[in-house]
């Protein structure tokens, strides 16, 4: 039987970062088998293990059910556990685990939008976000100005940013008219702002960036902004498959919580806005009119939606 580090498996349930729980259990708060733990210490789902004289239910990772999130991120949510500023976080609206706990694969920046995927597996949000893994993330990509053939090869062919060379993989036309054209590009890493700053060294402002793809999942076209569907057993296979991991029993949804992501899946929630302290300021202004993307696939006339409800 497989054993883990102590800290990994008190973070892995959702009790912290791993770098807490090493302070938990410095400071004498996590007995294993009645015994005091110290840092190191290894556990399998046979031991006993308390914080603060709680017991902990232990059940290896490898044991247990896999499941993978699709969320709907919208404008102003900030993607961290807690913010300093007091600013909503995608996290915040995650249905909860017990002795488990969320981790998201990769980041969209506080004015980007579109899918964002959370799994309870943590080696697999690893290898989902490394870049030895070359998943590839695609986006529509609203620009003020245009992309001409000569900028495109350059995209393309690689860029000099201070971080170090990036390109897009693809870059093709989404229509729009006036100053403000789409675009959909793909990559195959995830740095911070990156897609922006591509653009940005050709002197292209983007005025609005969604996330329509990540790997082999997606944005459904069903989805609303800030809500979220859990994925099936299907749709995770697919991932786990393309970062090489074994398929794991038990994976996605099962019995009543199936039944309910049907009828969502088949009557779509409503939008929610990120902010509801401002409803019932704004409920008399008028709707924006918006110039959604007409070739993105799941996420054509998202805004307006919100707008609307």
């Amino acid at each position: 039987m497989k054993d883990e580090k102590l800290q990994k498996a008190l973070a892995r349930m959702g009790l912290g970062s791993r770098r807490q729980m090493e302070e938990v259990i410095k400071a004498g708060r996590v007995s294993v088998n009645n015994g005091p733990a110290t840092i190191g210490d290894r556990v399998t789902p046979g031991d006993e293990i308390r914080v603060d004289g709680r017991q902990i239910k232990y059940t290896a990772e490898n044991e247990k059910r896999r499941r993978v999130i699709a969320y709907y991120k919208p404008e102003g949510e900030v993607c961290s556990a807690k913010d300093p500023e007091g600013r909503p976080t995608v996290f915040e609206r995650l249905p909860k685990l017990t002795h488990d706990r969320w981790v998201m694969v990769g980041r969209l920046d506080i004015n980007s939008t579109g899918l964002l995927l959370f799994t309870n597996d943590g080696e697999m949000a690893h290898r989902l976000m490394h870049p030895s893994s070359e998943v590839t993330r695609e986006y529509a990509v609203r620009v003020l100005g245009e992309v001409t053939p000569d900028i495109a090869r350059t995209l393309t062919a690689g860029v000099m940013l201070e971080d170090g060379m990036a390109q897009f993989d693809d870059i093709k036309e989404g229509g729009g008219e006036g100053v403000n054209k789409w675009y959909h590009v793909q990559l195959k890493e995830g740095r911070n702002r990156e897609v922006r700053r591509l653009f940005e060294s050709q002197g292209l402002k983007v005025s609005r960036l969604l996330r329509t793809r990540y790997g082999t999942i997606s944005l459904p076209k069903e989805l609303r902004t800030g809500r979220f569907l859990e994925l099936d057993k299907k749709e995770i296979n697919t991932l786990t498959d393309l970062v090489s991991l074994r398929p794991r029993y038990g994976t996605g949804l099962h019995g009543a919580a199936k039944e309910k992501q049907e009828r969502i899946r088949n009557k779509p929630l409503k939008a929610r806005r990120t902010d509801t302290r401002n409803d019932n300021r704004n409920s008399s202004a008028k709707p924006k009119k918006s110039s959604a993307s007409p070739a993105s696939r799941g996420t054509r006339n998202s805004r307006d939606r919100n707008d609307k409800h």
